[in-house]
């Protein structure tokens, strides 16, 4: 059974997703930092740093949630970023930041489904997405649809978390993603189902060769894993075709 956050619910994943995410929207930015212990912001930079050399000058977010990965990618000189999520009260989170860092000539964000997107063929030089893949109701057709918007040789990079594979950091890590950060994610969102299904969506997502493996399967060239800090997260780098 695919993991789901509302599992008494008639809605379709898409609609689970977007739902949980408006109900933890107000306290999102400090649970993630607070569970991550702020790793996730070293993630984030490393990431757009093996963007750097590309040099992209428009770049897609997907699942951008309250922004952050958006603002990082700011790092980079001359670019317009813009940012979707199927979730408005994470999207309202992220105006009010980027309005308060006045960023909002840099940064636009915009409701959007990452299987449906509302753009162009190859209208992007690059695209990123953190922790949002493994979120994608049809993870295929989310792919499928990044490739569309990249110009020809663009470069998407994905940042996601996988699972540590060696002794004993694996048991240890096991242990505070299955037991210690639901309970914390429970008493700070006040939504008991999202912290539990963190946990669930990571252990189901087909992390490291196995999501390679997919990205070759919708026509991405040139895939690499980077396994970060012991294997908690993975960065995925993938390439348009040229022709």
């Amino acid at each position: 059974m695919a993991a789901l956050p509302y599992k008494q619910s008639k809605q379709s994943k898409k609609g689970q997703v977007e739902e949980m995410f408006d109900n933890i929207s107000p306290r999102y930015d400090l649970l993630n930092h607070l569970l991550s212990l702020n790793i996730d912001k070293i993630w984030r930079r490393k990431t757009i740093n093996k963007l750097r050399p590309y040099q992209p000058k428009t770049i897609l977010d997907i699942a951008t949630g309250t922004g952050d990965f958006a603002i990082a990618a700011l790092k980079l000189s001359d670019v317009n970023i813009t940012g979707i999520d199927i979730s408005e009260g994470m999207l309202n989170v992220g105006r009010e930041k980027i309005k308060v860092k006045k960023l909002d000539k840099q940064i636009r964000f915009k409701r959007a489904d990452s299987e449906d997107l509302p753009f162009n063929e190859g209208e992007f030089d690059a695209a990123i997405v953190g922790f949002g893949v493994r979120n994608f109701e049809n993870l295929k057709k989310g792919l499928s649809e990044i490739q569309r918007v990249l110009k020809p040789g663009g470069v998407f990079f994905v940042l996601e978390f996988s699972k540590p594979v060696s002794f004993p950091f694996k048991q240890i890590y096991m242990f505070y993603f299955t037991r210690i950060l639901p309970l914390i994610g429970r008493m700070v969102s006040k939504d008991s189902n999202a912290y539990t299904y963190l946990p669930e969506s990571v252990n189901e997502f087909p992390d490291g060769d196995r999501f390679l493996a997919i990205l070759a399967d919708v026509g991405f060239v040139q895939n690499e894993c980077y396994r970060q800090t012991f294997g908690i997260a993975s960065i995925y780098k993938a390439h348009k075709p040229n022709n």
